[in-house]
């Protein structure tokens, strides 16, 4: 429990006040305080005012002098504003936090109580590659999964192959009437010449021949049949595009258990299943007359109409979209059946495909009590949709949950780097027009500069070492630059600020679980179990035992909160809290062996708890860097 034996406490000696007051029902909060405000607070008092008919301040006094501090709290006192403060008997706390960090389970905290719950993230359409804008869905519905599995919760983690929409049909269309050739002439890697070549200049087509439009919805209305030639030669080339993406994801530590395709989808029968529940439910309504004549459509509360299908029958991305809601979250038969993925993906993890042919491969458990979609926040009209129809169908307000996040753009420097003119300006991203920076080439250069600049730093390093660095610290550059802002705010992504050893970058708290395990290497002992904890009586030192005893509360948080940021802030602050220390607390050399020992104790449990932070991120911890 760490820290929150210490808030669980505080907790129970303020029930024993209410109890003596005759007083129940009040939802307060003891939470970790701000420096200078004690050890932890509450706000208990400013919920009291106005049936005790006393001013914050009088009320805290009051349960300050009525509070009896117990095991883990040393103190309660009333700031003027109201608050009321606790401090904590550190020589007990010490000891309670550095005993259980080092522990597997430390960092768990049960929230989710075993339930399941499916994160579907990823989702690009198989038509290019992976640019630096998708990453960002990519590393914050990883770091979700891995927040809601730390949490307690049973995570399932797919990722929804689009195969059938019009940016498919603008490739295929570009192979089968616009003569581009299947294999790439120069050897580019397929996603990169899917997207850069064939989709960007087949759409630029459109404009000077009208008449590829409707050989475009010919080519739609074909992929729909899966038994004919054009849908089969596009199953082919959108598996090829997507072995490329799934390549890029794993480079970036990014795995799943399933993959989905929509092609498979509306094959299924799915779709008519819920479309006829829709129709007993009139939540869809028939257009007879006007623009959406013909047309299946959603009602718009205060805004337009959403067509659902279209008036020669073809369903819309939203009507895509509703049955695969439905299907995560187990309100329909299962009509998939499933077989493991041609190629194995990094770890122990077993990747999954949806087919629909029978076979005897078995295949995961996927529906959801929630289900939790990383989209981008355009879609949010979209998202709220599909979002209302779930509570519908399944009575439940938050089963279906939209966690979407703003777009990213690439600094002035940084375009320019990469090839892009933007006239001193932050580069806005557009697969359709061709302005985009694949995530392929960022983290390239990325590996390339750490690389050169860790050959510089060690010499004496075999090139397996420096590579397995190299590619440690950039995939820890591109993940952390993705989650460390709130979801809402815009990315202006720097290649040279985010590869800073100073500032919140990943490699600085990278760098300081080196220092760590430098320390640890050069004291040439065994990590000691029973130390004199009552020696850990500076400030630097007790600032750090605090942020490491925070890991569960940072783990709790972010999992309530759906923010992936909860837990870079935190890693962030624990390496500036250890980096104090290590400026101002000599571990070794002291002449003091109990001291030592006791330092080199909280020095272990920092690097074990800094490694379980950053491994929450999907970032690796390295011991040289």
């Amino acid at each position: 429990m760490a820290f929150e034996s210490f808030i669980t406490e505080i907790q129970s000696g303020l029930k024993k006040v209410l109890d003596g007051l005759e007083i129940s029902g009040v939802s307060y909060v003891v939470e970790p305080a701000r420096p200078g405000f004690g050890d932890a607070s509450s706000n208990l008092a400013f919920l009291l005012s106005k049936d005790l008919k006393k001013s914050p301040r009088d009320i805290a006094v009051m349960i300050s002098k009525l509070y009896s501090p117990e095991d883990l709290v040393s103190g309660c006192e009333a700031h003027p504003s109201g608050y009321l403060n606790f401090t904590a008997n550190w020589n007990r706390l010490c000891r309670i936090i550095l005993t259980e960090s080092v522990l597997d389970e430390y960092g768990s905290a049960d929230v989710g109580g075993g339930s399941e719950i499916i994160v579907e993230h990823t989702s690009v359409n198989p038509n290019k590659a992976l640019h630096i804008g998708h990453v960002r869905n990519i590393v914050v519905g990883d770091t979700i999964s891995r927040i809601l599995s730390r949490a307690g919760y049973k995570v399932g983690v797919l990722n929804y192959v689009d195969d059938s929409g019009l940016q498919v049909a603008d490739i295929v269309l570009g192979f089968r009437h616009l003569g581009f050739p299947v294999e790439p002439a120069d050897g580019k890697k397929f996603d990169h010449y899917c997207g850069d070549d064939v989709y960007v200049k087949t759409t630029e087509m459109y404009a000077s021949d009208p008449g590829l439009e409707n050989a475009r919805k010919e080519v739609l209305r074909e992929m729909e049949d899966g038994d004919s030639e054009t849908a089969k030669f596009a199953d082919m080339i959108t598996q090829r595009v997507l072995a490329c993406q799934l390549e890029t994801c794993w480079r970036l530590s990014v795995t799943y258990d399933c993959l989905n395709f929509e092609s498979q989808i509306i094959r299924s029968g799915l779709w008519n299943r819920i479309f006829e529940d829709l129709k007993k439910r009139n939540l869809v309504e028939f257009e007879d007359t006007g623009k959406n004549a013909g047309c299946w459509v959603i009602r718009g509360s205060g805004e337009e109409d959403k067509v659902l299908v279209r008036s020669n029958g073809t369903a819309t991305y939203i009507a895509k979209d509703i049955p695969y809601a439905a299907w995560k979250l187990g309100l329909v038969d299962d009509p998939f059946h499933y077989v493991k993925y041609e190629i194995e993906q990094p770890g122990s993890r077993v990747l999954w495909k949806t087919v629909l042919e029978p076979n005897n491969e078995g295949g995961p458990s996927l529906a959801g009590s929630r289900v939790i979609t990383v989209i981008d926040s355009r879609q949010a009209r979209l998202q709220n949709i599909i979002t209302q129809l779930m509570a519908k169908f399944k009575s439940v307000p938050d089963a279906y949950v939209h966690l979407g996040y703003e777009s990213v753009t690439l600094s002035p420097d940084t375009a320019k780097t990469l090839g892009m003119d933007t006239g001193g300006k932050s580069a806005q991203m557009s697969g359709r027009k061709g302005l985009y920076v694949s995530a392929d080439s960022v983290y390239d250069t990325l590996v390339e500069r750490i690389r050169t600049e860790t050959k510089k730093r060690h010499p004496e390093m075999s090139t397996s070492e420096i590579e397995k660095i190299a590619r440690d610290v950039g995939v820890g550059v591109m993940r952390y630059e993705m989650i460390k802002q709130d979801l809402d705010k815009i990315i202006v992504f720097d290649l040279a600020k985010s590869q800073s050893l100073e500032g919140d970058t990943a490699p600085y708290i990278q760098y300081a679980h080196a220092r760590a395990a430098r320390i640890l290497e050069k004291s040439k002992r065994d990590i000691p179990v029973n130390v004199d904890y009552s020696l850990l009586d500076g400030r630097p030192e007790l600032a750090l035992i605090k942020g490491i005893g925070m890991l569960e509360v940072c783990v709790r948080d972010a999992a309530r909160n759906m923010s992936p940021k909860v837990v870079s802030r935190y890693c962030h602050d624990l390496a500036v809290a250890f980096n104090t220390f290590y400026e101002k607390s000599h571990v070794l050399n002291l002449d003091d062996e109990n001291l030592e020992n006791a330092r080199l104790c909280v020095v272990n449990s920092f690097k074990i708890t800094i490694a379980r932070g950053l491994g929450l991120l999907g970032i690796a911890a390295p011991d040289v860097m």
